[in-house]
C-alpha cells in the first residue's frame, strides 16, 4: 500500500455492536486493497470500540480507532474521522450497513476512468434488519450514459437521490478546500449532501450498487418516534443559509425548496416518527418556513401542489379534512376505474373456476417464454415438437400483441391475462414454460407443468440468491418456492444444471436429463439455412461474422458497452462484421452507430439463428455460451468484469478457469486474440472440446422428441440412447465451409 491510500473509509460507531464485525469486514475484505479504515467510536456504551480495536490489531489498514469522550452524534463522528483521513477519496459507511463486494474496486475504476471528479455518486440496495433484500425500485438517475465528469446543472436530477453521505465518494481535497462539515442532528447528512453537490465542479455517477443499507428493527435515529424530527427544519435552515452566502447557487433555491416540501412530507406522514403531540407544531414550523423560504418556479405535479399547498396552511385539522377530501375525490375515480377492473377481475376469476370443473383436454398444450414475449427458447422447439409426433394435438402459445408476428400460423394466439388465457390454463393438459406462468395458476389433478428453464446456469439461481440483495431485489422465495412445487418435470442440458436445479428448487419435480430442445436447431440446420439468415440479417457475402451478446447486470440499472465496438471493428479489419445483440433485459441496443459492418441485431427474434449465421461468439457470462458450444465454433469470453459480476450475482464456478475458448480480461487482450489468430486456434479448439464434454452431453438434436415421448406418450429415454459428440455434425459456419476459407481468415 502506498504511503498516502487512495480510499479513507470513515465508519461511526454508536450502539451497533451487532452489525460493526459485517461491516468492518466488509471494508477489509474488498478486493481493492489500496485504503484506510478510521472507526470513530461515538462514546458507545456496548463494545463497538473493543471490536475495533480487534480489528486494528490484525489489520494495519485499521489506522485509527478514534474514541470521543460523549456521544455527539454520527455528524461529529465523521468530521473527527476527517480530521485523520490521508486518502485522494472519503467514504463514509454506517456501522450497520456494508459494502458490496467489488465495490471499491468499481469506485476505483470509475474515478479514473472520469478523470478524478469531486464527488461520485453510487447505488445503493437495501437490506431488512436480518439481511434479506428489501423490494426497492432502481434509480434510473445513476445512468452512466452521456458525458462524464459534468455539473449538476447538466443533472440536476442528481438533487433527488437519496441526500446520504454513504452513498457517494467525495475528493479530499475538494472537501478540504470548501471546509464541509457534517452539521450534528439526526437529518445532518440533508446540509452536507445539496452544499457539496452544488459546489461540486465535477460529478460523475457509478451504476452499480456499492453499498447494502440495514433497516433496523430498533435503534435507528430516523425510526425513532421522538420531538428529534424537528432537527429536519435545522437542517433546511442551513441549507438555504448556504444558499444566501452564494447568489450565484441562487438557480436552485426553487428545486431545493420543493426537495424540502417533500422531505417534510414525508417525515409528517409517517406518523410513526413523531409524537402525537408534537404534530400540530409540526405542521406549524412547516407553515413558518415555507413563508420563509418559498422561491416559486420548480414545476410540481397537480398531486405535489396539493400536498405542498396543505403542508403550507399549518393547521393538522384543515390538513387532514381537506387531503381526505382530495384523496376522495381522487378516490371517486379510481372507483369508477378500479369497479371496472373489479368486475372484469372477478369476471375472470369466476370464468376461471368454471373452466377447472370441466375435464381436461389431453390434446391441449399451452405454451409461454420469458413471460409473454415471443416464439422463443425451448418453448418453442417443443410446441413444434408436440405438433409434429402427437397427432392432433392443438397448441396455445401466449404472448404480447407486438410478438405474436413470431408465431407459426399452427399455433392459437393467445393474450396474457385475457378469457382465452384463463381457459386455456385450465383446460390444457400441459402447460409449458421457460419461466412461471402466472402466480394465480391453480393446477389441476391430471395437469402437467413442464419447466424448460433457459439455459446451462453459470450465475446464482433461485434459492442461492438469498444473500445476493444487488440481484434479488424484490424477489419473493415464497413465492418461487410455491411456482415450483408446481413443476412435474425440469428440463436439465448437463449434470452441472440439474445438480443446481435440485438444490436452488427444493421441489419435488422430476429431472429430465434430455439436453435443450432449443439447441436441436444446431444438428439440424444446413448449410442453406445458414446462407439464408446471413442474407436477410444483411451479413456481407465473405465476410466473418462475429455474434456479440453480453450478458445483464444486476448490479447496474442501465446498459453498458464494455467493448467499443467500433474501436474492435477498426483493430480487426474489413472481413469482420459484429453482430451486437443487447440483452432483452435492456430498450436499447448496445450502439447507436449500426452500419454494414455493425448490425444491430438486438430485435431479432431468434437467438437461435444468429449463432447459425456467425462464425464466432464473443460473449461475457451469458448462458448462451453453452448452447454456442452445439456449434463447434470459436467462442471467446470477455471478463473485463469478472470480480464485480461474480460480487452482485454469484457464480457457480470460476468461467476463466474453464473457459470454452480464450479469455480476454480487457478490450485490448481481446483486440490481440483475434489478430493473433488465437480465438480459433489449437489452444482454444481443446478448451472448446473440454467445455462441450462438460456441458453439452445430450444435446444431439433430439431433445424435444425424446421430451415428447417421454412426456406425453409415456415413452422412457434408453440409457446412453445419445449420439456421443464425435459423431454430431452440426453445421458448418458459413467461412469454415467456404471454399478458401483458409485465406480468408489468414491461416
Amino acid at each position: 500500500m502506498s504511503s498516502l491510500p487512495r480510499f479513507s473509509v470513515i465508519v461511526p460507531a454508536y450502539k451497533v455492536q451487532a452489525y460493526l464485525h459485517e461491516c468492518l469486514d466488509s471494508v477489509l475484505s474488498q478486493s481493492f486493497t489500496d485504503l484506510e479504515l478510521i472507526v470513530v467510536d461515538d462514546a458507545s456504551p456496548d463494545d463497538c470500540g473493543a471490536i475495533a480495536d480487534e480489528f486494528a490489531a490484525r489489520d494495519p489498514r485499521v489506522r485509527r480507532t478514534v474514541r470521543l469522550r460523549e456521544n455527539t452524534g454520527p455528524g461529529a463522528a465523521r468530521n473527527k474521522g476527517m480530521e485523520y483521513a490521508r486518502g485522494d477519496y472519503l467514504l463514509f459507511l454506517d456501522a450497520d450497513d456494508t459494502f458490496a463486494p467489488g465495490a471499491l474496486q468499481a469506485i476505483a475504476d470509475r474515478v479514473k476512468e472520469t478523470g478524478e471528479p469531486d464527488v461520485l455518486v453510487h447505488d445503493f440496495a437495501r437490506v431488512s434488519w436480518s439481511g434479506e433484500p428489501v423490494h426497492d425500485a432502481r434509480d434510473r438517475r445513476l445512468t452512466e450514459q452521456g458525458p462524464a465528469p459534468f455539473r449538476l446543472d447538466d443533472r440536476p436530477g442528481l438533487l433527488t437521490v437519496r441526500p446520504a453521505a454513504w452513498n457517494k465518494a467525495y475528493k479530499r481535497e475538494f472537501v478540504e478546500d470548501h471546509d464541509f462539515r457534517f452539521p450534528p442532528g439526526i437529518y445532518e447528512d440533508t446540509a452536507w449532501t445539496y452544499p457539496v453537490l452544488m459546489a461540486a465542479e465535477s460529478v460523475a455517477t457509478l451504476d452499480r450498487v456499492c453499498v447494502h443499507h440495514r433497516r433496523r428493527r430498533h435503534g435507528s435515529l430516523l425510526g425513532a418516534t421522538t420531538h428529534g424530527h424537528f432537527d429536519v427544519f435545522e437542517q433546511y435552515d442551513r441549507v438555504f443559509a448556504y444558499l444566501d452566502e452564494r447568489p450565484e447557487l441562487a438557480q436552485w433555491r426553487p428545486v431545493l425548496f420543493r426537495r424540502m416540501l417533500d422531505h417534510l412530507t414525508s417525515v409528517f406522514s409517517r406518523r410513526h416518527r413523531l409524537p402525537r403531540e408534537a404534530r400540530a407544531e409540526f405542521l406549524r414550523t412547516v407553515r413558518t418556513h415555507c413563508a420563509r423560504y418559498r422561491t416559486p418556479g420548480a414545476p410540481l405535479r397537480a398531486r405535489a401542489r396539493l400536498r405542498h399547498a396543505l403542508l403550507r396552511l399549518g393547521s393538522p385539522r384543515l390538513y387532514r379534512a381537506l387531503w381526505a377530501g382530495a384523496r376522495l375525490g381522487r378516490g371517486v375515480g379510481r372507483l369508477v376505474r378500479g369497479l371496472a377492473g373489479l368486475f372484469r377481475a372477478a369476471g375472470l376469476r369466476l370464468h376461471y373456476r368454471v373452466q377447472r370443473l370441466l375435464p381436461l383436454r389431453a390434446d391441449r398444450a399451452v405454451f409461454a417464454a420469458y413471460g409473454g414475449r415471443g416464439y422463443e427458447c425451448s418453448p418453442a422447439a417443443l410446441e413444434n415438437a408436440f405438433r409434429t409426433h402427437v397427432p392432433g394435438m392443438r397448441t396455445s402459445w401466449v404472448a404480447r400483441p407486438e410478438h405474436h408476428h413470431t408465431l407459426p400460423v399452427a399455433t392459437r394466439r393467445v393474450l396474457p391475462g385475457s378469457m382465452a388465457y384463463w381457459t386455456a390454463l385450465a383446460r390444457s393438459k400441459y402447460l409449458v414454460n421457460n419461466v412461471d406462468f402466472d402466480r394465480r395458476l391453480v393446477k389441476r389433478r391430471g395437469q402437467v407443468l413442464l419447466q424448460t428453464q433457459h439455459g446451462t446456469p453459470l450465475k446464482h439461481m433461485g434459492l442461492d440468491l438469498r444473500d445476493r440483495p444487488a440481484a434479488a431485489r424484490g424477489t419473493d422465495f415464497e413465492d418461487v418456492l410455491r411456482g415450483s412445487d408446481q413443476w412435474d418435470y425440469v428440463l436439465s442440458g448437463n449434470r452441472h444444471s440439474t445438480l443446481v436445479w435440485e438444490r436452488v428448487y427444493p421441489s419435488p419435480f422430476t429431472t429430465l436429463e434430455y439436453g435443450s430442445p432449443r439447441n436441436d436447431v444446431f444438428l439440424r440446420a444446413n448449410a442453406t439455412d445458414v446462407a439464408r439468415v446471413r442474407e436477410h440479417l444483411g451479413v456481407p457475402e465473405g465476410a466473418v461474422a462475429v455474434l456479440y451478446a453480453p450478458t445483464h447486470r444486476d448490479y447496474r440499472h442501465s446498459q453498458r458497452a464494455h467493448l467499443d465496438l467500433e474501436r474492435v471493428l477498426r483493430k480487426l479489419g474489413p472481413r469482420f462484421v459484429v453482430l451486437a445483440r443487447a440483452h432483452h433485459a435492456y430498450d436499447s441496443p448496445l450502439s447507436d452507430l449500426a452500419h454494414g459492418r455493425l448490425l444491430d441485431v438486438t430485435g431479432y427474434p431468434s437467438v437461435e439463428n444468429l449463432c447459425l449465421a456467425s462464425d464466432a461468439l464473443i460473449t461475457d457470462y451469458s448462458s448462451l455460451m453453452f448452447d454456442y458450444a452445439n456449434l463447434d465454433r470459436p467462442i471467446v469470453i470477455h471478463a473485463e468484469d469478472w470480480e464485480a459480476y461474480e460480487a452482485a450475482r454469484g457464480t457457480y464456478f470460476d468461467l476463466r478457469a474453464c473457459a470454452p475458448g480464450a479469455v480476454a480480461r480487457s478490450e485490448d487482450e481481446l483486440i490481440d486474440i483475434f489478430a493473433t489468430g488465437h480465438w480459433r486456434g489449437s489452444r482454444s479448439a481443446q478448451l472448446r472440446a473440454a467445455f462441450r464434454e462438460r456441458f453439452c452431453p445430450y444435446d444431439d438434436g433430439r431433445a424435444a422428441e425424446r421430451v415428447v415421448r417421454r412426456v406425453v406418450l409415456g415413452e422412457d429415454t434408453p440409457p446412453g440412447d445419445f449420439v456421443p459428440l464425435s459423431e454430431r455434425h452440426p453445421v458448418p459456419s458459413a467461412a469454415s465451409a467456404r471454399a478458401g476459407a483458409d485465406d480468408l481468415l489468414g491461416t
